[in-house]
Formats: structure tokens, C-alpha cells, sequence
């Protein structure tokens, strides 16, 4: 393919075909319905058009364009299966590959950011990258002092492109709807603007991934490769093997999606009270299943740690206390809580008992000591919150979500859809009970420390 398209009419034009291709494409399905073909066979063959176009124009503009679409396929477990289906090989592959930045182009960056005599650091280096992603694609390498490594070369333009991108997809939003049923889109493209910066930033990224690399460095069941090099726009880290998360939703036995469900449940709820930071790009993607080094089980490979919410005390007290408190049914002090916290408006009035019925679906998992995460669960909840003629859907349009949740809240949602893609059953339960501040009371947390 040629470069990263960078100019802002050749990205514009190609990011509006989406919605037009749509368009078009339902006149042809008309058409074949005239012509005599069933409803259920065009609209099928439609959703299929939609995902190939999908992945196509977002995996080829790379940028923003491919990080909406990562975000998005997080989320296809919730969606009816007869809409989930056609996007779900599209966007699983999304998240693993796509089209590459020519050699002539990443050995010009590459000399560029780490001088001259770039090649003088490795003792080899693979010009086919191993990965794709938003700003970046991976090269495998052998380091000078013998490591195995990835390298990660930022994309020309990749900043430009992201913005670009994002501000056209907002533009958009209300066209992309059909594309995922039932998902408001435009607040997830806001909020991934937001996070740019940061994401473009090697050097924070790099933090992040070596703090994180310390604190799991003797943990069995998590592995972050820790950072060899750093440099403008290029970032070279420990390589990880392992069976992408994504080849085990496809195609992994019951054990290895258990396990892989624990070890995603672990790694969410641990990482921010161990590091005060939260992996916040949770696709399939970004995780690796792998040996853990005994012979007997499995660790979870952890990369790209471009996005982080910073939390110094771990997650906020305030969601333990509500979730504890749910399941002890205390609505009125469910409200208050939230109340206070600034998720109901002082101007909003809502019925305490009303407000509980609200949450007791969605916090189910935490209910029991394990709990199987399937795709119709998810679709049960989005389906009860998405209907406009329901209670629920009423009561959650009144809510609200304090700016210091939304990627959290973002984060867990997307990591119980991936938990409902891997069909897993999992002891939540337990993560939270050792994880998360303010599930347990004081008298239990002294009572666990002591056993």
C-alpha cells in the first residue's frame, strides 16, 4: 500500500464513504428484494458489505479511523448476532493486522529518530512488521546485547491523522449509527480525542509500561515486557510471544477462555491499586495468552500501555461502596452515594427503589462466585437499557457520569465485552473482594488480611 494517507480531503473523502456506502447499499438491497430475494438473506449479505467496508477504509487509514474501530469491536458482543456476525471477523482482524507502512518508509523514520547508524543497534531487524496498529506498527528485532524485541515506529503524521480523523468521524456520528446498532457514538469519539496526546507521547508511554513491568515482574499470572529503549516516536520493548486474545475467542478451548476471562479480570482490577495506573485500551489485541514458565498453566502478556488513567489511590472508593451496597439492597444509600458523587443531578429526582432494580441486572457477576459471561447476557443488558419504551432505558438517560469515570467506566465496559466474546467463566468475586476499595467492610478486610 502507499503511505499513511495524510492530507485531510483524501482522509475526509474516504472516511464519508462509510456512511454513503450505506446508503447505496441499502438501494441495492431494495432492489434484491424486489428483485425476489428474502429480507433476512439481503440483510445479511448488506451487513457483510458493511463489515469488509469497514475494515477496509479503517484498517487503510490507520489513525484515529482504526483506533474507533478497535474501540467499536469491543463492544460487538452486545450487538443481536444477526447485526454482531458479519463485523465480528472483520473487526477481530482489525485489532491484529493491517496494511503495512512500506520499508522505504519506516527505515527513513527509523534513521531519522535514532540517527544514521540505527541499524548498529540490532543484530537484526525484520522489515515486515508484526503488528499494526493506530499509530504505530511493530517490527520484530534482535536488540545489540541479544534480546528479543518489538519495535514500535510511530506512523508519519500519525498526530495529524488522529485528529483529522476523530473531528470527521464526530462529524459523522449520526450516520455511523447504523454501522453499530444501538451504540452512541459520538461520546466514544470524543473521549478518544481526548486521549490523544497522551497516546502519541513514547516517553509516557514508557513510563506507564515500565512501572507497570516492575510491579508484575514476579507475578505468575501477568507478564508486561519491560521497556529497552526509548526514543522519538520509536519505542523498543522486551518481544512476548503467546496466542493472541483473539485467536482464543475464535478458536480457543473452554480452558483456555477461562482462564484467559481470570486473567483479564485480574490484571483490570490489580493493576490500578498495585501501580496507580489503568490500562485503558483493553481490546483483544493488546493481550497475548502464553505458558507461564512451570508447564502447568497460563499467564496473560500484557502491550501498549499509550493509554493509562492515572488513579494514585487505585480505583475511586466509590464504586466498591456502590457495588457492596447493591447487593445488600440498600437503595437509599445507593442513592445517596451517588448522589454525592455527582452521578444524579441536583436537579434530578429519581426513586431510590427504581435506581437499585437499575443496577441489580448489570452488577450480576459480582452476585456469585463465578459467574460465565456469555454474549447473550451482554445483549440481555444492552437490549433492557437500549429499549426506549422500558423503565431502565428512561432512569439511565437521567443519570449521569462524572468526567473523572468516563474511562473507567469505558474500560470495564470494554473488558466485559471481551469477557463475553472469550464466553468465560470467572471468579469476579474474588478480584473484587482483594482489588477493589470499599467492596469489602473494614471488619472483613481486617478478617481477610488475617487469614
Amino acid at each position: 500500500m502507499s503511505d499513511l494517507p495524510r492530507k485531510a480531503v483524501t482522509r475526509t473523502a474516504k472516511l464519508a464513504a462509510l456512511p454513503l456506502g450505506l446508503a447505496g447499499r441499502a438501494t441495492w438491497g431494495l432492489g434484491k428484494r424486489i428483485g425476489g430475494k428474502s429480507a433476512e438473506i439481503v440483510a445479511r449479505e448488506l451487513q457483510q458489505r458493511t463489515a469488509e467496508q469497514l475494515f477496509r477504509v479503517l484498517g487503510e487509514l490507520k489513525g484515529g479511523a482504526m483506533k474507533f474501530g478497535q474501540a467499536l469491536s469491543v463492544f460487538e458482543s452486545a450487538l443481536p448476532e444477526e447485526i454482531a456476525g458479519p463485523y465480528r471477523a472483520a473487526l477481530t482482524k482489525l485489532q491484529e493486522a493491517a496494511p503495512p507502512m512500506p520499508t522505504r518508509t519506516v527505515h527513513a523514520a527509523l534513521e531519522e529518530r535514532l540517527g544514521e547508524d540505527w541499524r548498529d543497534l540490532f543484530l537484526s531487524f525484520e522489515d515486515k512488521p508484526a503488528a499494526a496498529a493506530s499509530i504505530g506498527q511493530v517490527h520484530r528485532a534482535v536488540w545489540h546485547d541479544g534480546r528479543d524485541v518489538a519495535v514500535k515506529v510511530q506512523y508519519p503524521g500519525a498526530g495529524e491523522a488522529l485528529l483529522s480523523d476523530l473531528s470527521q468521524l464526530s462529524r459523522f456520528a449520526k450516520l455511523l449509527g447504523p454501522l453499530i446498532p444501538g451504540m452512541d457514538i459520538k461520546p466514544l469519539i470524543s473521549e478518544l480525542r481526548d486521549r490523544v496526546s497522551e497516546e502519541l507521547d513514547y516517553g509516557l508511554e514508557a513510563q506507564a509500561q515500565r512501572e507497570h513491568a516492575a510491579e508484575f515482574a514476579d507475578d505468575p499470572a501477568v507478564l508486561v515486557p519491560d521497556v529497552v529503549h526509548q526514543g522519538d516516536q520509536v519505542l523498543v520493548t522486551e518481544w512476548i510471544d503467546g496466542v493472541p486474545l483473539a485467536d482464543v475467542i475464535s478458536g480457543g478451548t473452554a480452558e483456555e477462555r477461562n482462564r484467559a476471562g481470570q486473567l483479564l479480570a485480574h490484571f483490570l482490577f490489580s493493576g490500578p491499586a498495585r501501580t496507580g495506573l489503568l490500562h485503558a485500551d483493553p481490546h483483544p489485541g493488546n493481550f497475548r495468552l502464553l505458558p507461564d514458565g512451570r508447564g502447568d498453566g497460563w499467564r496473560l502478556g500484557v502491550m501498549d500501555f499509550g493509554t493509562v488513567d492515572r488513579l494514585p489511590g487505585g480505583l475511586p472508593d466509590t464504586i466498591g461502596e456502590c457495588l457492596r451496597m447493591t447487593l445488600e439492597g440498600d437503595a437509599e444509600a445507593v442513592y445517596k452515594l451517588l448522589c454525592e458523587e455527582g452521578f444524579v443531578k441536583e436537579s434530578i429526582d429519581l426513586d431510590p427503589d427504581a435506581v437499585l432494580e437499575y443496577l441489580v441486572p448489570i452488577i450480576e457477576p459480582a452476585e456469585v462466585e463465578e459467574f460465565t459471561f456469555t454474549r447473550g447476557w451482554i445483549r440481555a443488558q444492552a437490549a433492557r437499557i437500549a429499549d426506549v419504551r422500558s423503565p431502565a432505558h428512561q432512569l439511565g438517560k437521567q443519570l449521569n457520569l462524572p468526567p473523572s469515570y468516563l474511562l473507567i467506566h469505558r474500560v470495564t465496559l470494554s473488558t466485559i465485552g471481551v469477557l463475553c466474546q472469550l464466553n468465560a467463566t470467572v471468579r469476579l468475586r474474588a478480584e473484587l473482594e482483594e482489588w477493589l476499595p470499599g467492596f469489602l467492610v473494614e471488619e472483613e478486610v481486617a478478617e481477610a488480611e488475617g487469614a
